[in-house]
């Protein structure tokens, strides 16, 4: 359905950090970038080694906005251990916790997740279901 999915935001080298350190555990990673310190359209693109971007973070400065609370996106993790590394590493770049590593039986009985709020306001989130 989704060919990629495009953030804006306020820093980019801030924001290509996080997520260079939080998609790390989940097997993701940068596929392309475009960052020249001071000019417009800067743009870095995430996904899987060897695959083109899901996700492509875009430099907006100060009218960068995250979408209301009702939007998030939720990465696919190999494993329980990914989440929660998942988890570990967005907090240390900079990310705020909404919600740490556990089981959401109201999603479902295999529904691990963690939830964080990236330095720009977007929440997002590892999740991996499958029998423990």
């Amino acid at each position: 359905m989704l060919y990629h999915l495009s953030l804006g935001v306020a820093d980019i080298v801030r924001a290509a950090a996080f997520y260079d350190a939080a998609l790390a555990p989940l097997g993701y990673g940068r596929v392309w970038s475009d960052i020249r310190p001071g000019e417009p359209d800067q743009v870095v693109g995430y996904g899987p080694p060897g695959g083109g971007d899901k996700l492509a973070l875009k430099h907006r400065g100060d009218v960068a906005r995250a979408p209301g609370s009702g939007f998030h996106i939720a990465f696919a993790a190999p494993d329980r251990p990914a989440v929660d590394a998942f988890h570990q590493a967005a907090l240390a770049a900079g990310g705020i916790d909404n919600g740490g590593p556990g089981l959401r039986l109201h999603y479902g009985p295999t529904y691990y997740a963690a939830f964080v709020i990236d330095p720009d306001g977007h929440r997002i989130e590892a999740v991996f279901k499958a029998p423990a």
